[in-house]
């Protein structure tokens, strides 16, 4: 009985801590011009399980009209 117990308090605290947020830097470069319809955008994101980082950077290319 007290195995068990035991057994549901780690299953329980294990569930939780995978339950909660992990931190997630997040950066963005917005450098496109505003009247801009259709920016070019690169965005990348890494997850290494216990921190993310998420990049996007965006900008404007000068079209042949």
């Amino acid at each position: 009985m007290r195995n068990r117990k035991l057994a549901l308090t780690v299953i329980g605290v294990s569930l939780a801590v995978v339950a909660l947020r992990h931190p997630t830097a997040d950066f963005r470069l917005i450098t496109h011009d505003r009247s801009d319809p259709a920016p070019r955008r690169m965005q990348a994101a890494v997850d290494l399980g216990l921190v993310g980082v998420s990049i996007l950077y965006t900008w404007t290319v000068d079209r042949l009209h």
